[in-house]
């Protein structure tokens, strides 16, 4: 099945209401970067709310970058979204395996880390962009970007994500869902929320039990409270090319440029987010030196 996403509004202004299925996103940030479990969960749960954070906050041609920093073995995760469905993301140490936490989940605040920091920056087209940053609450994910929103966004939300990792280290479902509480709100409609989160199995075992987005969110309001607005396509999409790469070169003093030439006969360059590799030749290198000397 493919992967989407789709928006809702519940009981006709109480809450806004997202949920996606994110499985091909994150299999194929587990292809690309060769992660491990722990290491696959963390990026997965991470390129995930992203794609719900990015399809609520942004719109047209807006993006935002996401940083996830802990003191955990796996040191950093950065993704890239947009309003459209689109996301591209890596973690620093990809081969990160730890023992089930004691819940028997993965543990992804043992690979994280409970110190450090959750970033959003978001280009709105504006001279400049704008930072929001909040110390992490858990490093589980979810609960960090439940943090941000509130704290950051001065929006009361709840945000799960999760990942169900096989024992060969692919993909088996990945999704998740961000309730927003709108200005309003009915306090019985938050409290009878609350109540139903706390009863809901995680994402991933709806998605093995065959739910859909749109089953996720009726069976966490029942189907007469939701309106669906819009069902949007989602992808892990890179938009790096040679010749991104080659105006970065272009930028190098030309004896560097020249070093390479004489040194190693040529360079490769490696994209950190979806990791294809370009190779400059010899006569790449000197073009480059010689539009420089134009």
């Amino acid at each position: 099945m493919n992967d989407y996403l789709v928006k809702s509004i519940i009981d006709g202004g109480n809450f806004r209401a997202y949920a996606v299925r994110s499985t091909g996103v994150v299999a194929e940030a587990q292809r690309r970067h060769d992660t491990w479990s722990a290491s696959s969960a963390a990026l997965g749960r991470t390129l995930t709310a992203s794609l719900l954070l990015g399809t609520s906050l942004l719109k047209g041609q807006e993006t935002m970058t996401v940083k996830v920093a802990g003191d955990g073995p796996a040191k950093g995760i950065v993704v890239d979204a947009d309003a459209n469905g689109i996301v591209k993301g890596y973690i620093i140490d990809p081969h990160v395996h730890l023992p089930l936490n004691e819940a028997g989940h993965i543990d992804v605040g043992g690979a994280v880390g409970h110190n450090g920091f959750l970033s959003v920056t978001k280009n709105l087209g504006l001279d400049q962009p704008y930072t929001g940053q909040v110390g992490l609450v858990s490093g589980e994910i979810g609960d960090d970007f439940t943090y941000y929103l509130a704290q950051s966004e001065q929006i009361p939300s709840a945000v799960g994500v999760s990942v169900f990792v096989e024992n060969d280290n692919t993909i088996g479902v990945a999704g998740g869902f961000m309730i927003q509480v709108l200005p309003g709100a009915d306090d019985q409609a938050i409290s009878q929320l609350e109540q139903s989160l706390k009863d809901m199995p995680l994402v991933s075992q709806l998605l093995r039990d065959g739910k859909t987005p749109e089953d996720i969110l009726t069976d966490l309001f029942g189907e007469s409270r939701v309106n669906i607005l819009e069902k949007v396509p989602v992808a892990f999409q890179c938009d790096c090319s040679k010749a991104r790469f080659a105006t970065d070169l272009s930028s190098l003093p030309a004896h560097e440029l020249q070093a390479m030439i004489d040194e190693d006969h040529g360079a490769e360059a490696v994209c950190r987010f979806c990791g294809n590799r370009y190779k400059f030749s010899e006569a790449d290198l000197a073009a480059i030196i010689t539009e420089q000397q134009a």
